[in-house]
């Protein structure tokens, strides 16, 4: 679905089309992105969940990092029709025959865990609420600045497209990192403090980030950003089977990343009409700061660990 919708971005001639391809390019990111991805991990890892998670998420990081290159690149050769046609084909060719390689746990050794609540009973906690919570309001922050980051540094700092290209590609470089540091600490620290650290991250390297006068400081905080980017995603599993259990993650990270996805297509779109209005990011920056420290606070509100029932 995934290689077939950017075929199809490739092709349009109408608006009616783009949505077309462009919800159908969502459906391949739901059925084979983050959320049957996170549940096959946590089911075949359990001590060594957090270095599991943060090795298969590499991949997300280091592709993230040399796409804005070989968009460039095949967008200059080819022009953009082309490049995503050449996009959507690499993933079919590459991706598809991993995910045919990839098994199901055999059930006979699935680990035993204590009884899980039912999702009903999850679905009425407030420790759920929270980490729906915590998770919109990162995940909004996230989107928020990264989608307007190239904007920013083109309208505001006039950046050319080269310079530009240089800082999201050390943003996204710093992420993988990130995806290490977050998995590594997630099987030696309580989750919650983890998820807490990989907030406050992201809250301390937005300010710097459009507020700095430096291209030093632009860079810091690319690598501050960076590291909370790679564990923001990552950590949401972790913490919600060390509270919840395996046996009901599937449902309830439909809930919860469903949730992160409508926040993480709103947020680009409401800072980049705030910066209409004002004429600036400054305005745009405070916002997204208070969106993480209150999904930081959400989370500091989370019980360390699984309760019994």
């Amino acid at each position: 679905m995934a290689g077939g919708a950017l075929v199809g971005l490739g092709s349009i001639s109408s608006l009616g089309l783009f949505y077309f391809f462009y919800l159908f390019n969502a459906l391949g990111y739901v059925c084979g992105g983050p959320l049957p991805n996170q549940v096959l991990l946590t089911e075949w890892f359990d001590r060594s969940r957090g270095k599991a998670m943060g090795f298969a998420y590499l991949g997300i990081g280091i592709g993230g990092a040399m796409v804005p290159w070989i968009s460039h690149t095949l967008a200059q050769h080819f022009g953009w029709q082309n490049s995503l046609r050449i996009l959507g084909v690499l993933i079919v060719v590459v991706s598809l025959p991993l995910v045919l390689m990839l098994k199901e746990l055999p059930a006979k050794t699935t680990v035993a865990t204590a009884a899980s609540p039912s999702p009903l009973a999850a679905f009425k906690r407030s420790s759920f609420f929270l980490l729906t919570l915590g998770s919109m309001c990162s995940i909004a922050a996230v989107s928020g600045t990264q989608q307007n980051l190239k904007l920013f540094l083109s309208l505001d700092r006039h950046f050319t497209q080269r310079n530009a290209a240089s800082v999201l590609s050390l943003v996204l470089a710093f992420s993988i990192a990130g995806r290490l540091l977050i998995g590594w600490l997630a099987d030696r620290f309580s989750k919650k403090y983890v998820m807490l650290l990989t907030y406050l991250l992201v809250a301390a390297g937005i300010p710097l980030m459009f507020l700095g006068t430096t291209q030093l400081t632009l860079y810091v905080s690319g690598a501050i950003f960076g590291l909370g980017l790679g564990g923001d995603y990552m950590i949401i599993p972790l913490m919600t089977a060390e509270i919840f259990g395996i046996e009901v993650l599937g449902r309830l990270l439909g809930v919860i990343l469903t949730a992160g996805g409508i926040a993480e297509a709103a947020a680009p779109w409401l800072i980049g009409r705030l910066r209409d209005a004002t004429g600036s990011y400054c305005e745009s920056c405070i916002v997204l700061v208070g969106i993480a420290l209150l999904g930081s606070v959400a989370v500091l509100a989370l019980p360390g660990r699984r309760r019994a029932e």
